[in-house]
């Protein structure tokens, strides 16, 4: 069982606004991901400055993910009570840094202590043509932005006891607003990979009620690989090569990996959340 999807079908009780990166609420898209000390991270892994950095972007990335220009943040910390005023300040720091790299204003939220240090974020978009999960027809191709398979590798780099690079993946997302934006009117859905290429891909056929037919079988290590925070996307063959232009123009690499057929598609990947 999907205790995650479980526990999502209890909370929404068949709310229409549940099931995409973000709920879209009229012209305003709402979305939150937490970002929590010895679940996501741990703090000999990164510098404070890099937690409250990519706590801000894993959160941002919803927004993008749905063609939404992300506009405000509201900030949920935990913190425990031997982090210094040093450390708070570079947390914020990056959250900060993070935030106004794409135009978002920090208008509030709370902080209390804690044993260890966990982050709630909250961001407010606005979009008047949202990029949504559900669309897919049969026959519809889908590709991904960018290479992935770097963040797990590094992630295991990590829990080994070595180190990665300040820009790396794991580290630094890149998020693809540009290329979002511009190729908005040729995609029928798509969503970020956060969870993995299979796990995502799960969740965009449960959305339409279809499968896949993979162009070529994938190693779990690139298949499996979470918290990317590429891009996942779908449309009409017909589209493709406008789209080409599109990942040209914006300096982004796309790769086919299916195509959109009858069927269930099922993930192979272990669970991330629970």
């Amino acid at each position: 069982m999907n205790v995650e999807n479980y526990f999502i079908n209890a909370m929404s009780q068949g709310s229409s606004h549940i099931g995409d990166d973000g709920a879209v609420v009229g012209e305003w898209v709402y979305s939150k991901d937490i970002f929590f000390e010895n679940v996501h991270f741990k703090r000999k892994w990164l510098s404070a400055y890099q937690i409250g950095y990519k706590a801000m972007i894993i959160n941002i990335s919803d927004a993008i993910a749905m063609n939404a220009q992300p506009l405000y943040a509201l900030v949920g910390v935990a913190m425990p009570k031997s982090m210094t005023l040093y450390a708070m300040e570079e947390l914020a720091r990056g959250m900060r840094e993070c935030a106004s790299q794409y135009g978002v204003e920090i208008i509030g939220g709370d902080t209390i202590a804690n044993n260890k240090l966990d982050l709630s974020i909250t961001i407010v978009s606005k979009s008047k043509n949202p990029l949504l999960r559900k669309g897919l027809k049969h026959g519809d191709v889908i590709a991904y932005t960018g290479k992935i398979g770097e963040s797990l590798r590094h992630l295991r780099y990590l829990m080994a006891g070595g180190q990665v690079h300040t820009k790396s993946r794991f580290v630094r997302p890149m998020l693809r607003n540009l290329f979002v934006n511009k190729a908005r009117s040729l995609l029928r859905c798509g969503m970020d990979i956060s969870d993995g290429l299979y796990s995502d891909m799960g969740k965009l056929c449960a959305a339409n009620r279809c499968g896949v037919t993979w162009k070529k079988r994938y190693p779990k290590h690139l298949a499996c690989s979470g918290e990317e925070y590429e891009m996942l996307i779908a449309f009409d063959l017909n589209k493709a090569k406008a789209l080409k232009r599109v990942s040209k123009l914006t300096r982004t690499p796309l790769t086919i990996v299916a195509t959109v057929c009858r069927g269930k598609f099922i993930n192979r990947c272990k669970a991330h959340h629970f």
